[in-house]
């Protein structure tokens, strides 16, 4: 089993990997194919299923839709070049791809909602269209979006393809308990383990370069929600709250009166800065989901603004270690919201965080593990009940908790020498299990939950 630490962090845009980002890059996979057709199209059309179809227009799914059949990716996303391109369809009624003639699609007939029962293989699916001059359906395809941005088909989903098929890393650890014995077998680090596998399918440079960047990313998303402030879009009218706290807070530094548990503050502020970008369709990065972007870069920032001695020379190692632990979680049971809840978004993005400062605060295998295992153990059960559909309340806050969780989770096993009770796998199982056995309502539909407890029109 091996998952990139690329995959469990991608550059990406607001409000949703799953219900933003997923749509968009599955319309990019159509696209290719229709470029590989052997028979001429003359219009695209888009059906959204499930959660997708729920929740939706929150997360602005149709909109992500239109973009990717006009040939926009999450990764180079330029919001004034999409608003143009919107604009420009919703006139034109047509898209135009690059290496396509211009196709037929107009947003209000060719985008529907469907909001019957899901799809077989997941909460998030949608069917993508190519039409003939005369209206006909000549190519179709299913695609899920299962959660961080991961898209597949109805045939990867059945052959699997939801593994690893690529040539054999080094240290091919499937669960938590293979990682330790791994670990002390090897006597390396499970950083050191995740990038030795790292470099098994890519160069060094590369690497190093990708963490860099990612790392910029977030901190740059981080600096950009402390600075900005205004009513969020969605219909909520939910304040940002992030720049107010945090010029509060830079206020209170150097007084001798400032109680203890301000450092809590710090946490949530930074991550709340963070999911006030993504509500906003800000460049995010999905760690390991956009709902939960928030958790792992406010700890490493509570890491270096707070810690003394912490050094930026040791993020990689944060983030190589929380890539493992995430890599777990995705394997054995699930990071989307409309599979199992929050406690697979928020729950593991702490999990993973708590790891990763474990890790940089000099954490042995056993203690990072444990590190992650509190802290996943209490999200269990956590639902996604977003109100609105929006990615916004309780979302915002929740990233701010989740990283207190981390710190805390990390500070307590350092505080011991790893051994525990619940072993990190056994709480995985349950997560996917609790997961399995919560109604669909609190997964991600607004159906449930403070979704329709909260007045929101």
């Amino acid at each position: 089993m091996f998952l990139s630490v690329f995959d469990m962090f991608k550059v990406g845009i607001g409000p949703s990997s799953s219900h933003t980002m997923g749509p968009m890059v599955a319309a990019a996979r159509f696209l290719d194919l229709l470029r590989k057709a052997p028979f001429s199209v003359a219009g695209v059309k888009a059906s959204l299923h499930g959660s997708l179809a729920f929740t939706g227009v929150g997360h602005a799914t149709d909109r992500a839709t239109i973009l990717g059949l006009a040939g926009f990716l999450p990764e180079s996303y330029d919001r004034d070049k999409a608003d143009a391109a919107l604009a420009q369809i919703k006139a034109t009624k047509t898209v135009t791809p690059d290496g396509l003639p211009a196709l037929r699609f107009d947003p209000e007939t060719d985008l529907t909602f469907d909001f019957g029962p899901n799809l077989p293989g997941h909460a998030n699916g949608m069917i993508l269209s190519a039409t003939d001059p005369q209206g006909d359906v000549i190519l179709q395809e299913t695609y899920y979006s299962i959660g961080g941005g991961f898209v597949m088909t109805q045939a990867e989903l059945d052959a699997g393809k939801d593994t690893d098929d690529g040539a054999p890393v080094p240290y091919p650890f499937k669960s938590a308990a293979e990682m330790l014995e791994m670990a002390k077998t090897s006597g390396l680090s499970i950083a050191e383990m995740k990038r030795a596998n790292e470099l098994s399918r890519r160069s060094v440079s590369d690497l190093d370069a990708g963490m860099r960047r990612l790392w910029q990313v977030m901190n740059d998303c981080i600096d950009r929600g402390l600075e900005n402030d205004g009513i969020l879009p969605g219909g909520l009218n939910v304040k940002r709250r992030a720049k107010g706290i945090h010029e509060k807070l830079l206020a209170e530094r150097g007084m001798n009166l400032t109680a203890p548990h301000t450092i809590n503050d710090w946490m949530s502020v930074y991550a709340m800065a963070v999911n006030e970008e993504n509500a906003a369709g800000g460049q995010v990065v999905t760690a390991p989901t956009n709902g939960a972007a928030g958790v792992v870069p406010a700890t490493i920032r509570y890491y270096l603004d707070h810690v003394p001695g912490a050094t930026a020379s040791r993020v990689p190692e944060f983030l190589l270690t929380a890539a493992a632990i995430g890599g777990l979680v995705k394997f054995n049971a699930s990071i989307s919201g409309a599979e199992a809840g929050c406690q697979a978004e928020v729950g593991s993005a702490s999990a993973m965080a708590a790891a990763g400062l474990c890790a940089v605060l000099g954490g042995t295998p056993m203690q990072i593990e444990n590190a992650a295992e509190i802290a996943l153990e209490h999200h269990l059960g956590m639902t996604c009940d977003p109100v609105k559909g929006l990615v916004q309340v309780p979302c915002i806050e929740r990233n701010g908790l989740g990283a207190i969780k981390a710190v805390s989770a990390a500070s307590l096993a350092l505080r011991g020498d790893g051994t525990h009770f619940v072993p990190l796998d056994s709480a995985i199982e349950t997560m996917r299990q609790t997961g399995a056995d919560m109604h669909e309502k609190y997964k991600e539909t607004s159906l449930g939950g403070l979704a329709v407890n909260v007045p929101n029109c």
